[in-house]
C-alpha cells in the first residue's frame, strides 16, 4: 500500500493519475496547501521542501517503508516498481526522461509563473504577465511542432513523460495561451483525457472544499506569501 500526501493541483494530479494508470494499491492523503497543512512536522518529514506531492510506499525496496518527494522522482520510481510507462530501451527510455526533465524544468515552472501573475498576483504587473505568457506560448510551441510527427512526447508510446505534462496543461486561459493554436497538442490532450485512469485520476479529492486564493488572505499567505518563506 502507498500513502499519498497530495492536493488538486498539477503535480499532485501526476501521481493520482500515475497510481491509476498502474493500478498500485494507495490511500489518497490530503494536504490542504490553502490551508497549511505542506508546514506540519510530519508532513516536513516526508517532504522537507513542503511541496506536495510526497509518498511513503509500505513495500519498498527490500520491504521495508520508502518515503519520497518531488512527482517527478516519484513517477521514475513507480515506473520502475511497476515495469510501466518508463521504456527499457535505451534511447527510449532517456527520450521520455528527456521530456519529463522539460515538464519538471520549463513546463512547471513557467506555465505556473503565467498562471499566477495572470491570476493570484495582488498587483497587475504587465512585465511579468507579458513574460510568462510569452515564454509559456513558446513551450507549447515546442511541443505543437513535437507533437507534429510523433504520437506522444517521447516517441510513440505513452510514458511518465505525458502523465507529468498533461495536468499543466488543463487551464490555458490561466497561461495566456489559446489551445486552438496548438492542434497537434489538442489532439494529444484529448487522446491523453480520454483514457479512464485519467478521469480517475483527475477526480481524487474532488470532494474535498479548496480554498480560492485569489480571495482568500490566509489561502494567500500560505501558499505564495510571508507564511511560505518562513523558516522551517
Amino acid at each position: 500500500m502507498i500513502d499519498l500526501y497530495t492536493w488538486t493541483t498539477p503535480n499532485g494530479h501526476k501521481a493520482h493519475i500515475m497510481l491509476e494508470e498502474t493500478g498500485l494499491d494507495y490511500n489518497a492523503i490530503p494536504i490542504n496547501i490553502g490551508a497549511g497543512d505542506q508546514f506540519a512536522p510530519d508532513f516536513l518529514d516526508i517532504s522537507p521542501n513542503n511541496k506536495i506531492p510526497a509518498m511513503v510506499d509500505h513495500d519498498g525496496p527490500g520491504g521495508a517503508d520508502f518515503a519520497l518527494f518531488e512527482s517527478g522522482a516519484m513517477l521514475v520510481y513507480l515506473a520502475d516498481k511497476t515495469g510501466s510507462f518508463l521504456p527499457t530501451d535505451t534511447r527510449a527510455r532517456h527520450a521520455t526522461m528527456a521530456w519529463l526533465m522539460f515538464q519538471m524544468g520549463s513546463i512547471g515552472p513557467m506555465l505556473g509563473q503565467a498562471h499566477h501573475f495572470i491570476k493570484y498576483a495582488p498587483e497587475n504587473i504587465d512585465y511579468a504577465v507579458q513574460r510568462y505568457t510569452n515564454e509559456a506560448n513558446r513551450l507549447y510551441g515546442v511541443m505543437d511542432k513535437r507533437l507534429s510527427d510523433h504520437e506522444w512526447l517521447a516517441g510513440e508510446q505513452y510514458t511518465i513523460a505525458d502523465i507529468a505534462t498533461f495536468p499543466w496543461l488543463r487551464s490555458p486561459a490561466n497561461q495566456g495561451v489559446d489551445m486552438a493554436d496548438y492542434p497537434n497538442v489538442r489532439r494529444w490532450f484529448d487522446s491523453i483525457a480520454a483514457r479512464p485512469a485519467v478521469q480517475r485520476g483527475l477526480a481524487v479529492l474532488q470532494d474535498q472544499p479548496a480554498a480560492d486564493a485569489a480571495s482568500d488572505r490566509q489561502a494567500f499567505e500560505n501558499m505564495f506569501g510571508a507564511t511560505q518563506y518562513s523558516k522551517r
